[in-house]
């Protein structure tokens, strides 16, 4: 982001606070993470991070598709995808980092649940997008979780642990999880 030349800075903050204002709400229409972020922090009161990720590990819950007949690893990948890209909005819009891995963890963990039958009938060629996918954001979760405070483990220990199991139990993710040195356990 470029910063702003601080002529242009102090004629800004010379206009009258009715053009400012107008200028404010033309330039904020235009960036959809300020909004969610405003809406949160102005309407909300900055006080609901944590109904919102609740609400949004329910609605993980619920929309995650379950085993079917139509499912690939594919599809499978572009459904973690779109609700990775959700928590990623609910982060920009809280800076709820706890709150990143925890639902991050949660998603991975589900997913395996849900679908490690399905993942297995599948040839390893057919998870090649999927597999270092999984071990990647696996990686990034855990350099994340280092970095809390130590309080906030007990929220995903077990979905975490989980996920390492499943990752270290199905044979391309095992193979991509030894290279990336990820622990078979969290040891914190």
């Amino acid at each position: 982001m470029r910063k702003l030349d601080e002529q242009l800075k102090a004629a800004i903050l010379r206009m009258p606070v009715k053009e400012k204002d107008k200028l404010l709400l033309r330039l904020v229409t235009k960036d959809q993470k300020l909004i969610r972020r405003l809406v949160f922090e102005l309407l909300e009161g900055g006080e609901t991070r944590n109904e919102r990720a609740d609400e949004l590990r329910e609605q993980i819950t619920l929309k995650l598709p379950q085993t079917g007949a139509d499912l690939t690893p594919g599809l499978l990948l572009l459904e973690i995808r779109f609700w990775n890209a959700r928590i990623t909005e609910h982060v920009q819009a809280t800076k709820d980092k706890p709150g990143e891995v925890i639902l991050t963890t949660f998603l991975l963990a589900e997913s395996f649940r849900r679908h490690m039958v399905m993942l297995r009938s599948y040839p390893e060629r057919r998870v090649d997008t999927f597999a270092p996918y999984v071990v990647r954001r696996t990686a990034m979760l855990l350099k994340k979780a280092a970095l809390l405070h130590e309080d906030y483990v007990i929220e995903f220990r077990r979905d975490m642990n989980e996920l390492l199991q499943s990752i270290r139990g199905f044979r391309p993710t095992a193979l991509l999880a030894q290279q990336a040195e990820l622990p078979a356990a969290l040891e914190y």
